[in-house]
């Protein structure tokens, strides 16, 4: 499986929508690559957002209450997003998460 991209919108401090496409200069060309950054800039959340994307759920957010997936969403937003673009076996393929926070009454 080789990622082609990443698309995102209010996952944890990512507010703004995100894009990373890996087959673009500088990251088309690297066969690795490190996410580096200081503590809270954002590294985990993009793991996170790759993992729940494929798997609809992420190792530290895999159940339901405080372990649901949709405690991902940005504090204050409403809903939020996540797509993976990967190729496999020559293959195109998305795979997205989605999630809308049920409104208190």
């Amino acid at each position: 499986m080789k990622l082609l991209s990443l698309h995102l919108k209010n996952i944890n401090s990512f507010r703004n929508d995100i894009h990373l496409d890996f087959t673009k200069e500088p990251l088309s060309d690297a066969s690795l690559f490190a996410i580096t950054g200081p503590t809270g800039s954002g590294k985990t959340t993009l793991l996170d957002a790759i993992s729940v994307a494929l798997y609809n759920r992420t190792p530290r957010l895999d159940g339901t209450g405080n372990s649901n997936p949709v405690n991902l969403l940005s504090q204050g937003t409403g809903e939020g997003f996540s797509e993976v673009v990967f190729q496999a076996d020559g293959t195109q393929y998305l795979a997205e998460w989605r999630a809308r926070r049920s409104k208190k009454r």
